[in-house]
């Protein structure tokens, strides 16, 4: 019997079952099928324990929510103390809670950016920064690139994949243009007409496998923004706080955003709060009719309790050498390991401990990713390019640990060739 106190499954067979019935069939035996049998139960710091006892060292982190660990326990203490006076708040009212978090984030972020509206998760921020964009340009249309990915709510969908967007009848061709990731020339032709609200991307697009921005494109976008009173929304939620070794990627280009989305880890993986920080131009909306966009849960007080702690953490001066000690780390024993295979492990895309890992194979990384997973180690296909593994070690990963994971990586890229190649020989 596993008994979580206000609930309890006999087994692990029996919570499977269950979510086919209760929760959603398809995702449940999708990686039945794949291999990871996964049901989570412990977690703590950057390991899970399956309900059947497994250990994994975690190298996904939910897209990076549990940047600083499961459980970080400066995290659990703040929202323990917060509990003690808050809780979700009432979103019609002012609240300490949330103004001590907008100006923290306002603190932290490109000097553009002056005000905060919050949401509960990634794509309600993003549904946030395009209507913000539509309402400061009185423009419809929006520019994001092919493979993004952004979120599954009403209008961030339509920015994504069209595997997401036409399958609840989302997709809006007319509306919502996409042009291929590094393309300039295309760039500036989808803004040519002076009709384009805003251009949306990822500083490195996460689900498309972490291609870096070809040197230039990003400041070049921003240009081609300008010149056509378009607005460019970064989507931080996965390359922000601190995992480039820079608390916002964006900064690293030297771009001022109009507007900047975050969430994930931006309360430690233990309450749901998101933000778009808006620019003076974009938030005029706030000054308008501050009851433009309602959210119950959004910016909830405890929410924010934690994500003042995790910004804090996040931003300290030990956090940020850490992180690029292990991206060092990581860049030597990657490279190690890949001139092992070079005929295999064909790529690595890294900026900090963002990590893409490329094999020359249609779907290499889910075979990587299976070996992992017997061996240990949790990381994740990227959905929209499953030659590449997405790779995301924590910020606060010890050395013993990155070595470990390393070597567990090198036997699972051996033994992951072998099974979709047929190849043994190096």
């Amino acid at each position: 019997m596993y008994d979580y106190g206000t609930f309890a499954f006999e087994s692990k067979a029996q919570v499977l079952d269950r979510a086919k019935t209760f929760w959603n069939p398809d995702k449940t035996q999708f990686w039945t099928d794949s291999g990871v049998d996964l049901v989570i139960d412990r977690r703590e710091a950057y390991f899970l324990w399956d309900m059947g006892g497994r250990r994994l060292i975690d190298m996904h982190l939910n897209g990076g929510t549990y940047n600083l660990g499961h459980r970080n326990p400066e995290v659990m203490q703040a929202i323990s103390e917060g509990m003690t006076h808050f809780d979700v708040g009432n979103h019609h009212f002012p609240s300490v809670a949330r103004t001590a978090l907008a100006q923290r984030l306002i603190e932290s972020a490109p000097a553009s950016l002056k005000k905060v509206a919050f949401g509960s998760g990634g794509g309600e921020a993003i549904d946030i920064a395009l209507k913000s964009a539509r309402h400061a340009t009185k423009r419809r249309k929006i520019v994001s690139i092919v493979k993004a990915y952004h979120g599954h709510t009403g209008l961030a969908v339509a920015t994504g994949d069209d595997r997401f967007a036409k399958m609840f009848l989302a997709d809006q061709p007319d509306e919502f243009i996409q042009v291929p990731f590094g393309d300039v020339a295309a760039m500036e032709q989808a803004l040519a007409g002076n009709d384009v609200a805003a251009v949306i991307m990822e500083t490195i697009p996460a689900t498309y496998g972490f291609p870096l921005p070809p040197p230039g494109y990003l400041e070049a976008v921003k240009g081609i923004t300008e010149k056509y009173g378009a607005l460019y929304i970064a989507d931080e939620v996965q390359t922000g706080l601190m995992r480039t070794g820079e608390m916002w990627a964006i900064t690293k280009h030297g771009i001022e955003p109009d507007i900047m989305v975050t969430g994930k880890g931006l309360s430690g993986g233990m309450y749901p709060i998101t933000a778009a920080l808006l620019s003076d131009r974009a938030a005029q909306w706030l000054d308008e009719d501050g009851f433009g966009h309602i959210s119950t849960f959004g910016g909830a007080e405890l929410g924010c309790v934690a994500a003042i702690k995790t910004l804090e953490i996040s931003g300290r001066p030990e956090v940020r050498s850490m992180v690029h000690y292990i991206s060092d780390i990581f860049d030597q024993g990657l490279r190690r390991i890949q001139a092992d295979y070079p005929d295999w492990f064909v790529g690595i895309r890294q900026n900090g401990v963002v990590i893409g890992l490329e094999f020359d194979h249609p779907e290499g990384a889910k075979f990587v990713m299976r070996e992992l997973y017997e061996n240990g180690v949790w990381a994740i296909f990227s959905t929209l390019d499953p030659r590449v593994l997405q790779f995301k070690p924590g910020l606060l990963l010890a050395r013993e640990l990155c070595e470990d994971v390393l070597d567990r990586l090198e036997v699972a890229v051996g033994r992951a060739r072998v099974a979709a190649t047929g190849r043994r020989s190096r």
